[in-house]
């Protein structure tokens, strides 16, 4: 069998882990051939690809990134963009192929398997770690330490100067980087898309802190939206998937926190940080587990499947089930955080 792997949407440590694991399971185990896609969804639309073997991988586990490359390209409102996928797929005689990606990738994989009858495996990867049908992704893992890292640093800059110092996180529509890393970090306040906040509680808490000689740390997801306003945009143009550019709800914060408390404050806006560099321990094992069980899902035919991780298993759910819905911050567990504001 001949084999087609892909990586789509924004890269994330532990890409090149599930692209060794997949490669050398499959070569020595099962005998299969491998060819890899450029750049997500655009190396079959545009039939570039580069060889994949296992001398091609070697040396990439530790790698962030991803040795293919990848982009926010979507066949399905591309011109004849099926067809073009199709036809690419049978000149590379690909038989099948794994899509490694969030959301959006993976809703193409799963409509080009359930409509189009292209035989797809799906791996979750996402730093968001929004995707309700497994407990984890890999990549969020290391984005929380880099943002947990980075909030540690900042607590004595703020305390040097007593300032108010507002972290932005990634997290559009969930704000599971926020939490984890803003209460193993200690941040006073945090902010996620799933919940509403009130600028006037917000700065109630930081004058709080002052009272006590302690300047605040503030975390806050960027597609966090305060009561009666609406999501702060870095411009109005929309990806391929329909997606607006997030940015700056932490600047917009930071100014609103100093113009009514009269306080200091400074914005610290983390970004693709998060991304990059090295994958941590548990996202290089998470990840070269599901790079595994992938290929066995390949060899047993199992296609339009996804796979996930549950507890300490690692399972397959349908693809179409796995990007039904997002999975978002329950209030339970927000209310936990809650105790530590102020």
């Amino acid at each position: 069998m001949r084999v087609g792997v892909l990586t789509g949407g924004g890269d994330c440590p532990g890409l090149n882990a599930v692209i060794r694991a997949v490669v050398r399971k499959g070569v020595q185990e099962y005998g299969y051939e491998f060819v890899g896609f450029r750049d997500g969804w655009r190396g079959p639309l545009e039939n570039d690809t580069v060889p994949l073997d296992i001398r091609a991988v070697r040396g990439i586990l530790p790698r962030g990134g991803t040795i293919l490359g990848s982009s926010r390209t979507n066949p399905l409102k591309s011109e004849d963009g099926i067809r073009r996928v199709k036809d690419n797929l049978a000149k590379q005689e690909v038989e099948a192929l794994i899509a490694i990606g969030g959301e959006d990738t993976l809703g193409v994989a799963a409509r080009l398997s359930g409509e189009y009858g292209i035989r797809c495996v799906g791996v979750p990867k996402t730093i968001d770690n929004d995707l309700s049908a497994t407990d984890y992704t890999f990549g969020f893992d290391t984005a929380v330490n880099i943002a947990t890292e980075a909030i540690d640093r900042l607590h004595t800059t703020a305390e040097s100067h007593m300032r108010v110092l507002v972290v932005e996180v990634m997290g559009r529509h969930a704000g599971w980087i926020a939490l984890h890393s803003g209460l193993a970090g200690g941040a006073n306040v945090i902010l996620i898309p799933e919940q509403r906040f009130d600028v006037d509680q917000i700065c109630a808490w930081v004058e709080s802190r002052f009272k006590i000689r302690y300047a605040p740390i503030v975390v806050v997801a960027e597609g966090a939206m305060p009561k009666g306003g609406d999501a702060v945009l870095k411009d109005s143009s929309l990806d391929s998937f329909g997606h607006v550019r997030l940015s700056g709800i932490g600047e917009w914060l930071a100014k609103e926190i100093e113009r009514r408390t009269g306080k200091e404050a400074r914005t610290t806006v983390l970004g693709h940080v998060q991304r990059g560099g090295t994958p941590s321990a548990f996202d290089r094992w998470l990840a070269t587990r599901f790079g595994l069980h992938a290929i066995d899902a390949v060899r047993d035919e199992d296609f339009g499947t996804m796979v996930a991780l549950r507890g300490t298993d690692i399972v397959r759910v349908p693809l179409a089930e796995a990007t039904a819905r997002l999975k978002t911050v329950d209030p339970s567990l927000y209310a936990e955080a809650e105790v530590f504001f102020g």
